[in-house]
């Protein structure tokens, strides 16, 4: 039987905190930012937890069952 393997694509994107929360990288933070405020982009500089189902499918992603 093949192992499973992690989805690189998922990897680059989602991290798995200590406590096996997943977290995320703010959008509309890679370009045109001379338009928008300070404050604006300070609070986007922040990542935030994923709940849920998408958690889940998250997490089964970067720690495949082997």
């Amino acid at each position: 039987m093949p192992k499973q393997k992690t989805h690189k694509g998922i990897k680059k994107r989602f991290k798995i905190t200590a406590s096996g929360l997943s977290t995320k990288r703010s959008a509309n933070r890679g370009h045109i930012l001379s338009k928008k405020n300070g404050k604006r982009k300070r609070m986007l500089r922040r990542g935030s937890l994923i709940s849920g189902a998408e958690a889940k499918h998250i997490i089964n992603a970067l720690r495949p069952c082997s």
